[in-house]
């Protein structure tokens, strides 16, 4: 059997066909596409259409290659999400999570309901991007307009399949889910003034079939398939495909941003919790992934464009290691780096202001960078320790970051853990299995696990 797993992150897409060959998950990539934001008169949105015809472009190709997919599921981001009127038709710009429209929403919140009663609720941390605010900053004329909400990828699900339904990892990233019942908190949305009507239906688990292809896209796409829902959001997929032995490992899912943390059968929604700021998401198993968001990869990609891409990511990592003599750092998990005119001038102006010499070059600059992450993820294991009351003994980095030898080093040294690096492709691989298990040709996850430390390269990088 042949599954497709789109998977679909802030920088970009891939189109990924899995299948087991003599006994290892075998991946072959279909179709390549690049995303981003783009500014709609004041506000940076996606381009959702552009993005569906990539989809479907991917979809073209698997089947001029003759590689017909017996299902296929796609994952994105969090957070964001696509309103629709009575009809099912988008209405409005679909948003991203760095617009900066929501300044203020958590303020104007807590006029009538606590953060604290808020994160007691929902266990997610304070995130000025977070689906609640966003909606609370939505023009109120569109609010009424609208009869339907989807996220992101339950909106590109609907697309291919005409059935709306908003699947539980996503819908777990918004703070409307309340932690303990799973379903939509109606206090939650009566204080922040949002219809409960847009939310009819409890969210579904991963796993969910949607049935088939519309007529319409089997024609477009040249073949018909199953769309099963994997863990939508693309960390429950990532986690997903840790390929941990044991409870004592720390997760990290590295991209874009990098989700550090672990599972958890209950939500930890304490003072303590909510103070560190982490947050309680949803997994594929029914679990909770306790973990914190820290600005990842998202400040090389931002200094890769402004730099005009002259160097290769795996570049970057080698000159990092040249410039390993600079010793200052800054805080990788503050919010002025989310969303910076100029990512080099703000990291230069965070040196500045406590005290530090700027970087010489761009060796410095890059070093500064992963040894800034490198002790940001120390830091924040040490407090994953306190909040659970469990000690780690090793580190498992799935995503594209876990290709970053240079990272990975630091990071054993700076955490005193052994790290264990891959597989790269980790939200795609969590996607496939989600399929795999849904069509009966994987048992459960635990298989599916095994079934991945069997078939990929795992690097280990021990502190030195």
């Amino acid at each position: 059997m042949k599954h497709l797993a789109i998977d679909i992150g802030a920088s970009g897409g891939r189109h990924i066909i899995g299948e087991i060959k003599d006994g290892k998950l075998m991946l072959t990539e279909i179709y390549r596409f690049e995303n981003g934001m783009v500014p709609s008169g004041d506000q940076l949105c996606w381009d959702i259409d552009t993005l569906f015809a990539h989809i479907i472009s991917g979809m073209q190709e698997c089947a001029k290659q003759g590689i017909i997919p017996d299902s296929v599921g796609i994952d994105t981001w969090g957070v964001d999400y696509v309103l629709l009127d009575q009809d099912g038709q988008r209405i409005g710009p679909v948003v991203a999570y760095r617009d900066n429209r929501t300044d203020l929403m958590d303020q104007k919140l807590e006029e009538t309901f606590s953060f604290e009663a808020l994160y007691t609720r929902c266990g997610i941390a304070k995130q000025p991007f977070n689906t609640l605010y966003q909606l609370m900053a939505t023009d109120p004329a569109l609010l009424a307009q609208a009869k339907h909400f989807l996220f992101v990828p339950d909106y590109l699900h609907y697309l291919l399949t005409d059935q709306m339904e908003v699947e539980y990892t996503i819908a777990s990233t918004s703070a409307l889910l309340n932690a303990q019942t799973r379903d939509w908190d109606a206090d939650i949305l009566n204080a922040a003034g949002i219809p409960l009507s847009l939310f009819p239906k409890l969210p579904v688990p991963s796993g969910t079939s949607l049935g088939r292809l519309t007529p319409q896209i089997q024609a477009l796409v040249g073949f018909d398939c199953e769309v099963i829902l994997p863990a939508s959001h693309d960390t429950g997929s990532a986690y997903m495909a840790v390929p941990a032995k044991d409870e004592s490992a720390v997760y990290l899912s590295s991209g874009t941003w990098s989700l550090l943390g672990v599972e958890n059968d209950q939500p930890i929604t304490s003072t303590d919790s909510m103070d560190a700021n982490f947050t309680n998401e949803g997994s594929y198993n029914g679990t909770y992934r306790f973990l914190k968001n820290i600005m990842g990869l998202w400040m090389l990609q931002s200094i890769r464009k402004e730099q005009g891409k002259k160097y290769s990511y795996a570049q970057m990592a080698d000159l990092a290691l040249l410039g390993k003599g600079y010793p200052h750092t800054i805080n990788a998990t503050d919010d002025r780096f989310l969303s910076p005119s100029c990512m080099i001038d703000e990291i230069n102006l965070a040196l500045s202001e406590q005290g530090s010499p700027l970087p010489a070059n761009d060796e410095e600059l890059l070093a500064c960078i992963n040894h800034s992450l490198a002790i940001c993820y120390a830091g924040e294991i040490k407090k994953l320790e306190q909040l659970t009351g469990k000690t780690f003994t090793s580190l498992n980095i799935v995503g594209g970051g876990s290709q970053n030898l240079t990272l990975n080093q630091w990071t054993a040294d700076a955490t005193g853990l052994p790290v264990y690096a891959g597989p790269s492709e980790g939200t795609a691989l969590g996607n496939l299995i989600a399929q795999m298990i849904a069509q009966g040709e994987l048992k459960d996850l635990s298989a599916a696990r095994e079934l991945i430390r069997f078939s990929f390269d795992i690097k280990t990088f021990t502190p030195q």
